[in-house]
Formats: C-alpha cells, structure tokens, sequence
C-alpha cells in the first residue's frame, strides 16, 4: 500500500528556515519522481518543486527558486523539503505526492496529508 506521511511543519518567522519530510511506506522513493504541493483553504494547490528518479529537480513556483530545494535519503526512503528564507506567502498545508512515475508532472494522485507551514511574525 503507497503511504505517504509528511512532517516538519510549524510556526516560523519571516526569513527563517524549516526542513519538511516525507517518509514513504509501501513503496522505494527512490525509484520514482516525487513532488512538494501546498495548498491553502479555498485556493487550488500549487505545485512547489520535484525530483525525479534520476534526481533532476523541477521547480513548478517561481517563487522559491533559490530558496527551496528538494532531496532524497535512500536509507530512510524519505524526500525533504529544505525552505530558507521563509515568506509570509508560503503560509500553506504543505504535502507530498506521487504517480508512481519516473517523471516529474503536476498530476501526483498518490499524496499524504500533509503538514502546516505557517509564516508569521
């Protein structure tokens, strides 16, 4: 069973850093393309960024390039989410996803759900 289940999500001032996690269960990680949404009440969720199978990262928002960056840890079959320079405009639930594909795309129908990043002063 595809399991998806995120973490690392808190209260954090403007400029500041936070690394989320998503740990996968029920599949290797490795294998496939896994991408970070985030999502906020009444809104369409936005596609953040992605990484591949063979680790070719894909931004989907302008705006955290050069802010944000995504990784993968083998051993512990988990994707981070690295976010510094935190903005109030990054408020969101932020969460995980999958197609079980070798490729980036912004259609990941297997997602977790998800962790609150909040960005305040």
């Amino acid at each position: 069973q595809v399991q998806l289940q995120e973490s690392g999500g808190d209260l954090v001032q403007p400029g500041g850093s936070l690394r989320l996690s998503c740990a996968a269960s029920g599949f290797t990680q490795d294998y496939f393309a896994i991408g970070w949404f985030r999502q906020l009440p009444g809104k369409e969720r936005e596609g953040v960024i992605c990484i591949s199978s063979s680790g070719d990262m894909t931004y989907y928002a302008d705006s955290v390039k050069g802010r944000f960056t995504i990784s993968r840890d083998s051993a512990k079959n988990t994707v981070y989410l690295q976010m510094n320079s935190l903005k109030p405009e990054d408020t969101a639930l932020y969460y995980c996803a999958t197609e079980l594909d070798l490729y980036c795309s912004g259609s990941m129908n297997y997602r977790g759900k998800g962790t609150l990043v909040t960005v305040s002063p």
